[in-house]
């Protein structure tokens, strides 16, 4: 009997406890890129001063340093969370994942990885759209997609039919967050033969391969 398989991801492109499961979301993009859905939850959606969250959120990413190994740079501290009048809306990068779904779903996982790497180690503002657009166009040229900064700039900036989708997006998402009952992101859930299993935060920080065993156990039992 073949087995039914989709994957879902609950996340947001500013959550820190997202960017720890980002090698386990490696490990399933390498393997079940076809049955993978990258769900934005809208949680950080909508801009507010860095400076109102800037503390609480370094001392909540060193937490994550130390519990995963995910490294937070001196730089993100330095160029990101202290820059002087900055922003925090990770609207920008759902807006330009939300676009480049539209060429190709497998470039969204993708282009989360390379913006949170554009974020945490290289410490770009990533609230800002020239800074997204850069790192939106890289991940589609090394994909055969070809696109200019600017341009994709301007659609992030100006396309109010791409924002109702990305909003469309997020609202379908917080719909089944609610119907499963479950809060926060990262979220994983995996739909075995229409079945939906929830998984634990446990399996989501301890690698790819923790996370390809879970699977692989849920589908043997199915």
């Amino acid at each position: 009997m073949t087995t039914d398989i989709e994957l879902q991801y609950f996340f947001d492109p500013f959550c820190g406890w997202c960017y720890a499961s980002a090698p386990a979301l490696a490990g399933l993009v390498n393997k079940f890129s076809d049955r993978l859905r990258v769900l934005p939850s809208g949680l950080f959606v909508g801009a507010r001063p860095i400076s109102s969250i800037a503390d609480h959120a370094w001392r909540n990413d060193q937490r994550i340093e130390v519990l995963t190994g995910q490294r937070f740079s001196k730089e993100y501290h330095q160029n990101v969370l202290l820059a002087p009048n900055g922003i925090f809306d990770s609207g920008p990068a759902t807006l330009a994942l939300t676009a480049l779904g539209e060429h190709d779903r497998k470039l969204e996982p993708r282009f989360l990885h390379a913006i949170q790497i554009a974020r945490y180690i290289e410490g770009r503002d990533t609230s800002r759209v020239p800074e997204v657009a850069t790192v939106a166009v890289q991940v589609a040229s090394e994909y055969g997609v070809e696109l200019t900064a600017e341009t994709f700039g301007e659609r992030l900036r100006d396309d109010s039919a791409l924002r109702e989708r990305m909003l469309e997006r997020v609202e379908d998402a917080q719909r089944q967050m609610n119907i499963l009952g479950i809060r926060g992101v990262p979220q994983f859930v995996a739909r075995i033969n229409g079945e939906a299993h929830v998984l634990s935060g446990e399996a989501l920080y301890q690698g790819p391969a923790r996370l390809v065993a879970t699977l692989d156990e849920l589908c043997a039992d199915a």
